[in-house]
């Protein structure tokens, strides 16, 4: 049966909402921005509104179908992990375009809204809004790039499990947060390797700088 709630889960998660919804108005999300046909861009591409929109459904993805199924004692301890990370598998993955879905960050929030009642996704956003804040301040106001962006999201699920190492969580919970942290990193992976070299880069650069700036002996 697990094998039978991993499949549904997986096509709830490929149902690939804010695309359509870009299509609806006429937006192909895949031609906007970072080309990520996710509810983030959605956002950018036809505003708040529809932005919006796109979030509810694609959180709605994770959470609705997967509380279900744990509130009816379908999944239990281990047998969790795999159905829980269906949906972002299949939201990443998805094969109404063909394997090329969104980076998975709604669904993810569903996802742990439904496995720990909202208490990891809840810690998550506030790691995101801390990084996020951090961002702007060293970018004096300025939003982060989407190579930033990229890294504040990655290195905020890595962040994540120290919390739930704090909280002692079970191991199935330490699982579904490795396997959410490396669909993550793979669907970023070109921006984060984008970031590190900018990153380095301008390390290398204020070194230089201070190097020219100190007096010579």
């Amino acid at each position: 049966m697990i094998i039978l709630y991993m499949i549904m889960e997986f096509l709830c998660g490929s149902l690939m909402f804010s695309y359509w919804i870009g299509r609806l108005v006429k937006k192909d999300l895949r031609q906007v921005g970072d080309g990520n046909p996710g509810a983030f861009n959605l956002w950018h591409a036809a505003g708040p509104g529809m932005g919006l929109l796109g979030v509810f459904l694609d959180f709605s993805k994770g959470y609705f179908p997967l509380v279900v199924l744990l509130s009816g004692g379908y999944a239990k301890g281990m047998a969790i992990v795999p159905v829980a990370i269906a949906p972002i598998l299949g939201h990443a993955f998805s094969p109404f375009l063909k394997g090329r879905g969104g980076k998975g960050i709604a669904v993810s929030f569903g996802v742990w809204s439904a496995v720990t009642r909202f208490e990891v996704s809840f810690v998550y956003a506030v790691i995101l809004a801390v990084f996020l804040v951090a961002a702007k301040f060293i970018n004096r106001g300025k939003s982060p790039s989407t190579e930033a962006n990229a890294f504040m999201v990655t290195a905020g699920m890595l962040t994540l499990g120290l919390y739930l190492f704090y909280r002692g969580f079970h191991p199935h919970i330490f699982a579904l947060w490795i396997g959410n942290l490396l669909i993550l990193a793979y669907k970023n992976s070109k921006k984060l390797y984008k970031f590190s070299k900018r990153f380095s880069k301008a390390v290398f650069e204020e070194y230089q700088q201070e190097d020219k700036e100190s007096p010579g002996w």
